[in-house]
């Protein structure tokens, strides 16, 4: 099979789009933006949820952070939508489960729970991989962010909240 250039070059392209799709039960909230997701072949999956960064477990809000995670996603089914690992191997993806108060196992996976953790106040949008995400995505989680500020909700009732990336620095 051949390929020219060009055609080769659009393959390519046309592959790095391409996402991947993990569906299971969430068995495991490590922090307020790491799951465990098992699959139906009982295979397990770490997820570092796409778009955000949480603080970290010991940082202020950290545990409610990991809490509110939990109550969106733990014991539910999933659906994460991805395209990279990080450098821990784990995947990055955008996690979407049933809205909380459906409760017939055929819900649709409507929630996005990275964004409802930027808007409840629980995580920043992480503006460093805005570029991996959809415009329509970065929008809606710029926007969350920015009215979690607004109404100081979660970590934004903080003085000042400190980042977990300038978090991790610091203890360097």
């Amino acid at each position: 099979l051949m390929f020219s250039g060009l055609g080769l070059t659009l393959l390519l392209w046309a592959g790095a789009a391409l996402t991947d799709t993990v569906t299971g039960r969430v068995v495991g909230v490590t922090d307020g933006d790491t799951i465990t997701v098992l699959d139906s072949d009982k295979h397990q999956h770490t997820i570092r949820v796409a778009g955000i960064d949480a603080p970290e477990k010991k940082q202020p809000f950290g545990q409610r952070s990991k809490e509110n995670l939990s109550r969106l996603v733990f014991g539910k089914a999933v659906e994460v939508k991805w395209s990279k690992r990080d450098r821990y191997q784990r995947i990055v993806g955008k996690v979407m489960v049933a809205e909380p108060g459906c409760q017939r196992p055929d819900c649709a996976k409507t929630l996005d729970a990275g964004l409802d953790q930027v808007a409840a106040g629980f995580a920043w949008w992480y503006r460093k991989y805005a570029k991996e995400q959809s415009a329509e995505d970065a929008g809606a989680y710029e926007s969350a962010e920015q009215e979690a500020r607004a109404r100081h909700v979660g970590l934004w009732s903080d003085v000042d909240p400190m980042p977990p990336w300038d978090w991790r620095k610091k203890d360097r």
